[in-house]
């Protein structure tokens, strides 16, 4: 009599992690989070509303019908309100917020801290200290200022990884000498200010507080092809999350270059901080606030890039938004509205580690 074969249950559902499902398409298969694409669906639909109310709500109210029309290159007498001033602005919002999501998340991730972002660790200080004193020697034009950011910005990033290196890459210490060369580029923009022509030194300082007044596809487009660009790098980024996260025994065990991969990871994540600063100058808090919201909205172990890249997305445009509209017809920066939910944040956070570390300190003791 022989025995009846045994039946194998399909690999995938062997290997499938809890909350995952696989999606197929032709050979490839993905493994994707069920929670997260749930999320990521439904901010997808936040910023679609967003960005409605955005194109129908200025100085004059614009029907989403009309607004329509534009969209699809009809006639309207609201070609030069949709088409020329808010879609443009729209644009640059969205394609910055984006970055600043993606390239919080990845920082955060290399460094494991919540409190590691561009903006906290001198990226976005090196890119507004290299652009405002090229604006102090009369360089002005905008189709060069964004690449003067990015230099500034990758300058700033290598200077405080090789100080930060000490035969690998500690977390903490990584933070620490961020924060110290965030402080001291801002002294050294400061200074320009003070150096440079008073008009000029009147426009830098409307463009590091971070604002989309006045930018439009000049700046949009460059930044769109960027991005566009990077899509392969930041796919690999995605990946290369998950073995980042192990801690570094385990990493090594299995072989993984862990120096290369989060170098590679910071260098994505600051060539976009430094790309969206210079389209929309340093518009605070977004890469710090993103990544921290999309993680916490998924419950994932690693920072969700898409659903970080969404939520930037959402949080610059809705931001200008407002910042149109409050004190109307005065409008504010953008970054001024940033901050204000950022830095209370920020508090929050460091307030909430201490009490942690605490809590901690008393369970050994």
């Amino acid at each position: 009599m022989t025995a009846p074969a045994a039946t194998t249950p399909p690999p995938t559902s062997a290997v499938r992690p809890a909350g995952h499902v696989v999606v197929r398409a032709g050979r490839a298969s993905f493994l994707v989070h069920r929670r997260a694409a749930l999320v990521a669906g439904g901010l997808a639909v936040l910023l679609g509303a967003v960005c409605v109310a955005y194109l129908c709500v200025g100085e004059s109210f614009v029907a989403p019908s009309e607004v329509l029309k534009v969209l699809l290159g009809e006639r309207s007498s609201h070609d030069l309100v949709v088409g020329t001033l808010r879609l443009p602005r729209m644009a640059v919002g969205l394609l910055a917020g984006a970055a600043f999501g993606v390239a919080g998340a990845l920082i955060q991730t290399v460094a494991r801290n919540p409190l590691a972002s561009p903006d906290i660790i001198g990226v976005t200080q090196g890119a507004g200290a290299l652009t405002v004193g090229s604006m102090t020697f009369g360089i002005t034009t905008y189709s060069v200022l964004p690449y003067l950011s990015v230099a500034g910005g990758v300058l700033a990033a290598v200077l405080v990884y090789v100080f930060a290196w000490r035969g690998g890459l500690h977390a903490t210490r990584f933070v620490l000498i961020g924060i110290g060369f965030a402080v001291a580029l801002r002294s050294v923009t400061q200074l320009f200010l003070t150096k440079g022509d008073y008009l000029v030194a009147q426009q830098a300082q409307v463009w590091m507080t971070g604002s989309l007044n006045g930018r439009g596809w000049p700046e949009a487009a460059p930044l769109g092809w960027a991005l566009l660009a990077l899509l392969p790098a930041v796919l690999w980024a995605a990946r290369a999350q998950r073995t980042v996260s192990l801690d570094d025994d385990t990493a090594t065990a299995l072989g993984i270059r862990l120096g290369r991969t989060r170098l590679g990871l910071v260098a994505v994540g600051v060539v976009l901080a430094s790309m969206a600063t210079g389209a929309a100058g340093p518009v605070d808090f977004v890469a710090l606030l993103a990544p921290q919201i999309a993680r916490r909205l998924t419950r994932t172990a690693q920072i969700p890039l898409l659903c970080s890249a969404l939520l930037g997305s959402v949080i610059v445009v809705m931001g200008d938004l407002l910042a149109r509209k409050l004190l109307a017809p005065t409008e504010l920066p953008v970054g001024v509205l940033t901050a204000a939910v950022g830095a209370p944040y920020l508090i929050w956070l460091i307030v909430r580690g201490h009490r942690v570390r605490g809590r901690a300190a008393g369970g050994r003791a």
